[in-house]
């Protein structure tokens, strides 16, 4: 079966959507291996929906793709055959629900609301629900660099909490 590149989904993709162009050789990179495979696919922060049409280019039409979005009208995105779940992904109770219907995963892409707490709380509750050989894979960590909107750089930084992860890891060593 053929493969196509994530920026080609992209081009094709009949709603907008908002990516940095530079992501996409890294989603190659990470994603390749998981093409024309029947997959479960979860992006948190579907906005109009343009990214989910891309992974559903991108992987197998037989994927399972999930939105997670803050606003109900994301809701719509269902008629195209998405799953889509309203909820906030710093609340502990919706990733345990969440998780509750619909089981491990094989991806997450994390495009949600950048802050902190967004990308520390969906990492730990996620983490559980990953199957073996599946990707988390967190975007715009810059924002624990930027003073306004999110209050970084600071202690409390999602980049500090990753790394005290990977350095209690390589302790252990």
């Amino acid at each position: 079966m053929e493969r196509i590149t994530s920026f080609d989904a992209f081009k094709a993709s009949p709603h907008p959507s908002l990516k940095h162009t530079t992501y996409f050789d890294v989603y190659d990179k990470l994603f390749s291996s998981y093409q024309n495979k029947k997959i479960t696919f979860v992006e948190v922060g579907v906005d109009r929906g343009g990214s989910l049409f891309i992974w559903k280019d991108f992987f197998s039409k037989d994927s399972r793709i999930i939105g997670i979005d803050t606003n109900p009208d994301a809701k719509k995105l269902e008629e195209y055959g998405f799953e889509i779940f309203i909820g906030d992904q710093s609340n502990e109770n919706f990733w345990s629900d969440f998780y509750k219907k619909i089981g491990n995963i094989d991806i997450l892409l994390d495009d949600g609301g950048h802050k902190n707490i967004d990308q520390i709380i969906t990492l730990n509750c996620s983490l559980p629900f990953i199957n073996n050989d599946g990707k988390i894979v967190i975007e715009d960590t810059h924002a624990s660099y930027i003073k306004k909107h999110y209050r970084n750089p600071s202690m409390f930084s999602a980049m500090n909490f990753f790394n005290l992860i990977v350095d209690s890891i390589n302790r252990r060593s």
